[in-house]
């Protein structure tokens, strides 16, 4: 995958976390690929989570099988951009 890919897919994630979560006053260019999803300045909590975990497996087609694989995966955008790249592809499936 390429830089391009890799940001275009950080990109995606971010307006869907904006769309499916009703993220008001939210810019996708203010959230940074490293910040802490849950209590970091986006302040999302467990449900919040869930509900992204929901849409991730919607659009992509992963499934975050366990708490611990969620804990890990939704730690930042750019964990869950490489979450996605890396089941996508164990499946042999193209990222996007």
């Amino acid at each position: 995958m390429t830089h391009d890919d890799a940001a275009s897919l950080r990109a995606e994630l971010k307006a869907l976390m904006i769309r499916k979560l009703r993220l008001r006053d939210v810019d996708a260019a203010s959230i940074s690929d490293t910040e802490p999803l849950m209590r970091g300045p986006l302040g999302l909590d467990s449900i919040d989570i869930l509900e992204l975990a929901l849409a991730v497996e919607e659009r992509y087609g992963v499934k975050i099988s366990d708490e611990e694989l969620g804990r890990q995966a939704f730690r930042s955008i750019a964990a869950l951009a490489d979450f996605i790249r890396e089941a996508r592809a164990a499946r042999g499936l193209p990222v996007s």
